[in-house]
């Protein structure tokens, strides 16, 4: 759309509303509203911690009589149906504002054009596309889930001047710069879920919260590819895991002498979103179903490459002992109040739909090279950030698993930046 330069201020404000609650608004999406009359802002609104109240009803009750015609600006079209909260299309028509802006259509079957017509069907003017491709990507999470059954994934990097990511046998190294560890602790607050893989936690021992004052209570979800269970009790995520969530990926074939009723590719339809810890917790005991009522397995996503299978051992060498061995573990695990769940943890078509399913939306790979190099080359990366440090690694260096000369034709670069005595080069594909 033609749109005026109030109007992309306007627009603008409110996407920098939906900014605010990312990673914060379980299965919804962080939406920004804000209403104007006569060249200024009456109400502002963002979609509430924990998806509810939506972003336009909270705007509109700030803005009181004044909505009455006036232009409301919103970055993804309003809802139309009925849920656990009424539509905010109703409540637009209901406030009396004369025009409705927005950045994004929503792809929700329940939703998509349906927000625009009750709009229209009442006499409002609506206009749609404006800002689009910012509004697009502060919706980003949103969006993938929507439209690719799987979670946005950001791949996060930290390389040191001669390609290396740290040093075999020496746990963490400090490659960059407080500010740029500032940034990631941001990201994380940000994110729904982080992941590693099981060397990483081995070998690093991470707690991979947020340590930010007055960010604590936002850290993700930590998901911990662990094919065999190998997670000691004494790491920082076991110890962690009654505060914040952790869920151990463990590989379906040697879960089936105690998972019979778990099919393989299916994690239990629980959503362990921030507020809803008491539910993660729950017993693993519902699934995807079919119509037929059934535990269904979850297809790779359309379009999008599969992963290769990687790891683990032949279910020909589960025996009764090795068996034994890992439902020992799984208890300990459990017990310390850690979620096991069975899904091939280096089967990312498998393992992304099923954490989409959970109420998952953006997650932020965080480590090792293996696991880094998995999800690049399965073809799942959204969003890359390459942070580079000043320092080298020299000998025993772990090398990256991505440079900058490297990256795939498909994303785009975002720009480069300094962040203190570091450096970022940004990358993302089209959502």
């Amino acid at each position: 759309m033609s749109a005026s330069p109030d109007d992309a201020q306007f627009m603008q404000e409110a996407i920098r509303l939906g900014l605010l609650h990312l990673g914060q608004t379980s299965t919804n999406p962080s939406v920004g509203c804000v209403v104007v009359r006569d060249g200024k802002i009456v109400g502002r609104g963002t979609t509430a911690v924990g998806g509810r109240p939506h972003a336009e009803p909270q705007a509109l009750a700030e803005a009181g009589e004044l909505a009455r015609g006036a232009t409301a600006y919103v970055t993804l079209e309003p809802c139309s149906h009925h849920g656990k909260t009424p539509p905010c299309a109703d409540a637009l028509i209901a406030s009396g504002v004369s025009r409705v802006v927005i950045s994004v259509t929503d792809p929700d079957e329940r939703v998509s054009g349906r927000g625009i017509a009750m709009l229209r069907d009442a006499g409002i003017t609506v206009e749609t596309g404006l800002l689009e491709e910012e509004g697009r990507h502060s919706l980003a999470a949103y969006l993938t889930r929507q439209t690719k059954n799987r979670p946005y994934v950001i791949l996060k990097l930290a390389v040191s001047q001669d390609g290396m990511i740290g040093r075999t046998g020496e746990g963490q190294i400090a490659i960059t710069g407080p500010a740029a560890r500032a940034e990631v602790q941001q990201l994380r607050a940000e994110t729904d879920a982080i992941l590693v893989g099981i060397g990483t936690a081995v070998a690093d021992d991470p707690e991979l919260t947020v340590r930010v004052p007055g960010l604590e209570g936002r850290s993700p979800v930590r998901v911990v590819l662990d094919p065999l269970l190998e997670l000691p009790l004494t790491s920082k995520l076991v110890r962690t895991a009654r505060q914040v969530p952790v869920i151990v990926v463990g590989r379906e074939e040697v879960s089936e002498a105690w998972e019979q009723d778990l099919p393989p590719s299916v994690l239990p339809d629980i959503s362990p979103t921030r507020g809803e810890i008491d539910s993660l917790r729950a017993p693993s005991q519902n699934v995807d179903v079919g119509t037929s009522g059934q535990a269904q397995p979850i297809s790779p996503p359309v379009g999008e490459m599969p992963g290769r299978a990687e790891g683990g051992i032949p279910t020909a060498d589960i025996n009764a002992e090795t068996t034994a061995q890992l439902e020992s573990r799984r208890q300990a695990l459990e017990s310390a109040g850690v979620e096991v769940v069975y899904c091939h943890p280096y089967h990312p078509e498998q393992l992304l739909p099923a954490l989409a399913s959970r109420g998952i939306s953006s997650l932020l790979v965080e480590g090792g090279a293996k696991t880094a190099r998995l999800f690049l080359e399965a073809g799942y990366v959204d969003r890359i950030l390459l942070y580079q440090g000043p320092g080298t690694i020299g000998q025993g260096g772990i090398e990256t698993p991505i440079r900058k000369t490297d990256i795939p034709s498909d994303f785009k670069h975002v720009g480069t930046r300094r962040v203190g005595d570091d450096s970022l080069d940004e990358y993302e594909r089209e959502v």
